[in-house]
């Protein structure tokens, strides 16, 4: 399974309300402009700054 086209449509950061970009093969929701990756977890995005991983500075400059 995989998440839902409608609902990745719809879902911005939480901090910022900025686009976020889905990588399928991390499973993650990526915004660049906070540096945060959301995880993606039994297909449901969980949405939590606290959960979510810091970004690189690489992973940055690689967007």
């Amino acid at each position: 399974m995989s998440v839902d086209g409608k609902l990745l449509s719809i879902l911005v950061c939480p901090l910022c309300h900025g686009e976020l970009q889905y990588d399928k093969q991390a499973q993650e929701l990526t915004c660049y402009a906070d540096g945060l990756a959301y995880p993606i977890r039994d297909d449901i995005p969980v949405m939590l700054e606290e959960e979510a991983r810091r970004l690189t500075a690489e992973e940055k400059v690689d967007r």
